[in-house]
């Protein structure tokens, strides 16, 4: 067991401090909620396909006050029963019992909408590290991740932070660096309404779209159909891929989105230093 969950790279809790980890909460939880207790420990459920390695993780868990085993699963569609019949609030999911890790983030995420999942990854795994964190993963581990990391990783996500390795951390950058490169081989040659030039600045704020909708006034859904439009116009994906193509393109000159409850307007960002937060908050938040 020792073997297995040794210690081979550094891993961070992503939230402030270190400068190779992106400040971020896991699946819409407000960072801050406290540390876990003997009293209000966290559940979790194990879904493993190695018996071995489940009883080697519930040895080390078994020691933890704050930390309580609720379920085993050694296969998908056990992951899966689990995550309905036990309430729990972390998921160690290894990638290798699903049969698409990505769909399987997001009809756990159906089955449990408070569910924090974990994906436990080979040794030498390819990982979609992008993806996993836009489904709606907390947190991509190593199998060969040591004891004390594996239970820190647990006690950060429960409390809102995401978890990434090493290894994690410097797919993120590369596939920024590879998106970046991409959308600016084209300029924009659509034309953008004034209100669509707002919207995307609250989305470059890091705005939700109910937020934006106030801001505007006008309601939610009109904010969807509206970014819709812009990710066809622009030939986007999403929100991620939106602020960094507005970033690379200057799309904001002279565009502000004024806050009702602030007395001066909010500049966009004009930078990617400036828009770094906005755009980690863009590629987690609303469609």
């Amino acid at each position: 067991m020792a073997t297995n969950l040794s210690d081979t790279e550094s891993h961070a809790a992503v939230k402030e401090a270190p400068a190779e980890t992106v400040n971020q909460t896991a699946n819409g939880a407000p960072a801050g909620r406290g540390a876990p207790t003997a009293a209000n420990p966290v559940r979790i459920v194990m879904a493993d396909g190695q018996s071995i390695y489940r009883v080697g993780m519930r040895k080390i868990f078994a020691v933890e006050d704050d930390i309580r085993v609720v379920a085993q699963a050694e296969n998908y569609a056990q992951a899966l029963s689990a995550a309905q019949r036990h309430p729990a609030d972390v998921m160690l999911l290894e990638t290798a019992i699903c049969p698409d890790p990505s769909e399987a983030i997001t009809e756990l995420l159906r089955q449990a909408p408070a569910l924090k999942i974990v994906l436990v990854l080979g040794e030498n795994e390819p990982a979609n590290t992008i993806e996993y964190i836009r489904r709606g993963a907390a947190g991509i581990v190593n199998r060969a991740i040591s004891p004390e990391l594996l239970v820190r990783c647990i006690r950060k996500v429960w409390e809102g932070e995401s978890w990434l390795d090493k290894r994690g951390i410097t797919r993120v950058f590369d596939a920024y660096r590879a998106q970046a490169a991409h959308l600016t081989t084209q300029a924009p040659t659509a034309r953008l309404t004034e209100k669509e030039l707002l919207i995307i600045s609250g989305v470059t704020q890091g705005m939700r779209n109910k937020e934006i909708a106030y801001e505007i006034g006008t309601t939610e859904q009109v904010v969807k159909n509206y970014l819709r439009k812009v990710y066809d116009k622009l030939g986007v994906a999403d929100r991620l891929e939106l602020a960094l193509y507005c970033v690379h393109h200057q799309l904001l000159k002279g565009v502000h989105l004024r806050r009702r409850d602030q007395g001066a307007e909010m500049k966009p960002r004009n930078s990617a230093a400036e828009t770094g937060v906005a755009l980690a908050a863009a590629g987690k938040l609303d469609t």
